[in-house]
C-alpha cells in the first residue's frame, strides 16, 4: 500500500466521523457541567499540526487552523480508539501530544476565531488509531462484500445486492450503521448518516457482517451506500483555472462537465498496456458472446464490472482467488493530472452523482483508452470497480 493509500485509509475508515459520534458522546455525558462552570463557549476537533510550548496548533476537520492555548489547569487526557466515554481515560501530560494525534478540545474561542483557550483535551494517538485502522481493514477484508443493489424492503429490513454475479441478502437491524456519500463528494468522511430507504436500485453498496454459511446471506453490521457515475467519453475542452473538464458522453451524446480535486486519482495508459487490456476485454467479450470461456487471463466482468473468470488465472491483476482484475492493474499506473488531458483523448471516468447546482466530481478518470473503447465499446464498466478505492480503502476480499 503506498503512502496516499493510507492517508486514504486512515480517513475512510472514518477517524473523523468516529471521532465526532464517540467524542460528541464523551463531551455531553462527562464534560457538560464542567464546561458550564468554567465557560466554555466552543468544541473543535482534528489533528495536531504542531505543538510549541503551551500552544497546539490544530488543524480542524473543517475551517482553518486553530491556535489552543493550554493552561495548568487544562485536563488532557488519552482515551483508545472505540472507547464510549471517559472512565477509561488516562491523565497524560501536553508533552505527550505529538504531530498527527487526534483531538478533541474544548474551551473559550477567540472572537476572531483563530485561537482558543482549553479547558479540556482529548487526545487519541496516532499510533492507537493506526493499530485500530489495520484492524478494521482485516474485519473488512474477512467479513465485507459489496456489489449493486437490485431490491430493496425496507419493512422487512432487507436488501439484496449482486456480488460479483451472486445475489446476496443483506440484512439489517437498529444497531447497523448505514451511511450514504454526499452527492459531491467523493470522500468517506462526507458520508452522512442514512437509512435504507434512502438505498435505491442500481446503487452501489458495501457492507461487513457476519456471513450465512452458504454465503448467500450477510447480517450487517455497517452499510455504506452511494450513486456513481461510470462512462466513457472524450474530452472536449480543459479549463486548469476551474479544475474541471468537459466530456462527451459517448452513451448520452451529452458534454458533461468534470470537476477535478486533489482526491481525484487520474492515470494515463501506455500504449503497451492499453493494448494488453484490450486483448483480454475483446476475447473476455468472444468467450461471453460464445458461451465459453475466455484464455489466456481473458476476464468476463460481472455487474460490479469486477473481473468473473476465469478461475486459477495468474496474470497481472489477478485477485486473490486467481481471477484477473483489470482496477488492480489500473491502481499499478503511475499518477496523471488535468494538464495531460487534451481535447480529443479518449477518457473513462468514474465520478460522483454530482448536484443540479454543481458539476460531478472525478473520482478516477483514466485517459489512454482508445484502444480498449475500439476493441469493446461498454469496455468503462469492466475497467472501473465501485468508488471504494478512494472513499474507503480497496481490498481483495470484499472489504472497503
Amino acid at each position: 500500500m503506498n503512502e496516499v493509500s493510507k492517508r486514504i485509509l486512515i480517513r475512510a475508515l472514518g477517524v473523523a466521523s468516529f471521532f465526532v459520534l464517540s467524542g460528541a458522546m464523551m463531551w455531553s455525558t462527562q464534560s457538560t457541567q464542567e464546561g458550564a462552570a468554567s465557560g466554555v463557549a466552543t468544541r473543535r476537533i482534528g489533528a495536531v499540526k504542531a505543538v510549541n510550548g503551551t500552544v497546539i496548533t490544530l488543524t480542524p476537520d473543517s475551517g482553518s487552523d486553530l491556535k489552543v492555548t493550554v493552561q495548568p489547569a487544562t485536563r488532557i487526557v488519552r482515551i483508545a480508539p472505540g472507547e464510549k466515554d471517559l472512565k477509561n481515560a488516562t491523565p497524560i501530560q501536553l508533552q505527550d501530544v505529538q504531530v498527527g494525534d487526534r483531538v478533541l478540545v474544548g474551551g473559550k474561542v477567540s472572537d476572531d476565531k483563530a485561537s482558543l483557550v482549553a479547558s479540556s483535551v482529548v487526545v487519541m494517538k496516532r499510533s492507537d488509531l493506526e493499530a485500530r485502522h489495520e484492524q478494521d481493514l482485516q474485519d473488512w477484508q474477512k467479513r465485507g462484500t459489496d456489489g449493486l443493489v437490485k431490491t430493496v424492503d425496507a419493512a422487512a429490513g432487507t436488501l439484496t445486492i449482486s456480488a460479483r454475479g451472486k445475489d446476496v441478502v443483506l440484512h439489517t437491524s437498529k444497531n447497523t450503521v448505514i451511511r450514504r456519500y454526499a452527492p459531491d463528494s467523493v470522500k468517506f468522511d462526507d458520508a452522512k448518516t442514512s437509512m435504507l430507504e434512502e438505498i435505491h436500485p442500481g446503487d452501489q453498496v458495501r457492507a461487513r457482517g457476519d456471513r450465512s454459511a452458504d454465503g448467500a446471506a450477510l447480517t450487517a453490521d455497517e452499510i455504506v451506500s452511494g450513486t456513481f457515475r461510470n462512462f466513457a467519453g472524450t474530452v472536449v475542452s480543459v479549463d486548469a483555472s476551474s479544475s474541471t473538464l468537459s466530456v462527451h458522453d459517448l452513451l448520452s451524446k451529452k458534454n458533461l462537465v468534470i470537476k477535478i480535486t486533489s482526491d481525484s486519482q487520474l492515470r494515463h495508459l501506455s500504449p503497451e498496456m492499453a493494448q494488453m487490456m484490450a486483448k483480454r476485454l475483446k476475447g473476455a467479450t468472444a468467450a461471453a458472446m460464445s458461451g465459453g470461456s475466455s484464455t489466456s487471463g481473458s476476464t468476463v466482468s460481472d455487474q460490479n464490472g469486477r473481473s468473473a473468470g476465469p478461475p486459477g488465472g495468474n496474470g497481472a491483476g489477478a485477485r486473490a482467488g486467481g481471477a484477473p482484475d483489470l482496477q488492480r492493474i489500473i491502481n499499478r499506473v503511475p499518477a496523471g493530472s488535468l494538464a495531460d488531458l487534451h481535447k480529443g483523448d479518449a477518457v473513462v471516468i468514474l465520478s460522483t452523482e454530482g448536484t443540479a447546482s454543481g458539476p460531478s466530481t472525478a473520482i478516477e478518470l483514466v485517459s489512454g483508452v482508445e484502444p480498449i473503447l475500439q476493441a469493446a465499446p461498454n469496455a468503462g464498466q469492466a475497467m472501473m470497480l465501485a468508488p471504494w478505492s478512494l472513499g474507503a480503502p480497496a481490498a481483495d476480499s470484499g472489504g472497503p
